[in-house]
């Protein structure tokens, strides 16, 4: 018993030995390798190369990932789009690897490039919305209140949650009540994005850096960044987000809506383009 108790302990102690010898290895994390400057993103236009109609292709054999049209997602090498955007548009692909497990990566280890077109010329039609909320050269446009608090005038009032035009309560055209921006206007443009702008009086600066984005079927409008629509404010304020039921929208007349305002309603926006 001695003797094999002996035998035992120099055998485990030799192990202990050996597995203190072995070189430590070093393991790097395997992470995605593929760089920037070696991925050839190609872009081609209508009308020459300065028109709206646009082909994006990522030309690097062995690269895969999206593309970020601005309109949408592209899960392919190659898209093809009508951009509603005017001038310089910055359109990004994102590389997808084996390396990236399920997307759980630290975002800086996700590799983007950038390309950029000049739009000149919208020589492909786009949707009707995009003209009649920014104006038919697809440039800008200002939109104010149609009304200014006790005219009696229906462009800011409590709604029947099913019915957008039944009226509950005038609250701002029968002067009992108005919204603190009733002065103010929004600017929407496309230069080189769908970009919003919000003036809460003629005196404001603006609150830049907003944007505003159509639903598909262009019955809804949304929109997003720092500043809300105009007169989301006292019965006015919602639920929905930013979020809104489009219910006309031509050159001359906007009407948003939404069916769950703050004070148990529905409540319409009713805005037209600012008098230059």
């Amino acid at each position: 018993m001695k003797i094999t108790k002996n035998i035992t302990s120099m055998v485990a102690a030799a192990m202990v030995m050996m597995a203190a010898c072995e070189p430590i290895e070093d393991r790097d994390t395997l992470k995605n390798s593929y760089d920037p400057d070696d991925i050839e993103l190609i872009a081609t236009q209508t009308a020459g190369g300065t028109g709206n109609g646009i082909t994006l292709k990522m030309n690097t054999p062995g690269v895969t990932g999206y593309w970020d049209y601005k309109l949408n997602k592209g899960l392919t090498d190659e898209v093809s789009f009508v951009s509603p955007f005017m001038g310089d548009v910055t359109f990004t692909y994102t590389v997808s690897s084996p390396y990236i497990p399920n997307g759980n990566l630290d975002e800086s280890e996700i590799i983007t490039k950038e390309i950029t077109v000049d739009v000149q010329v919208a020589d492909q039609p786009v949707p009707q919305a995009y003209k009649d909320l920014v104006g038919e050269d697809l440039q800008t446009k200002t939109w104010v209140f149609d009304g200014t608090g006790g005219d009696g005038g229906l462009w800011w009032y409590m709604s029947d949650p099913a019915n957008p035009l039944g009226l509950w309560w005038n609250a701002g055209g029968s002067g009992d009540q108005v919204p603190t921006d009733v002065s103010g206007k929004m600017v929407f443009d496309l230069a080189g994005a769908a970009n919003y702008t919000y003036y809460s009086n003629p005196a404001d600066p603006g609150v830049t850096g907003g944007s505003f984005a159509f639903s598909s079927d262009y019955k809804k409008l949304t929109i997003n960044g720092p500043a809300n629509l105009l007169g989301v404010s006292g019965c006015g304020a919602h639920s929905n987000g930013r979020l809104y039921n489009i219910v006309e929208l031509t050159a001359d007349r906007l009407v948003l809506s939404v069916p769950n305002a703050s004070c148990g309603s529905g409540w319409t926006w009713v805005f037209v383009p600012e008098e230059n």
